[in-house]
């Protein structure tokens, strides 16, 4: 099974969140954890989107929209073989 099916398995399930980029939607996997910063003062948000390389190109400065908010694009990396896309982002 590739990436691309997984991940539509997970978008029929409703797990995956809706993420429009340049009046595009795809349904990617957004997550929001909790980072410790500041040596262990503070908790910063690391948000990032993960989803299927074939689905969507992105880069560093281009914009997202997630649940009415919008983000800017920090970094994008290849996970596993490089069918999946990891983004790392910051909300402006």
């Amino acid at each position: 099974m590739d990436v691309a099916t997984l991940y539509e398995a997970a978008r029929s399930a409703g797990l995956l969140t809706a993420v429009t980029v340049a009046g595009t939607t795809v349904h990617c996997a957004f997550r929001a954890p909790d980072e410790t910063v500041l040596d262990g003062f503070a908790l910063s948000r690391d948000y990032q989107i993960d989803y299927p390389a074939s689905w969507l190109t992105l880069a560093a400065g281009d914009t997202v929209e997630v649940a009415g908010n919008t983000y800017q694009v920090r970094d994008v990396r290849a996970i596993g073989d490089g069918s999946e896309r990891r983004a790392s982002l910051s909300q402006l």
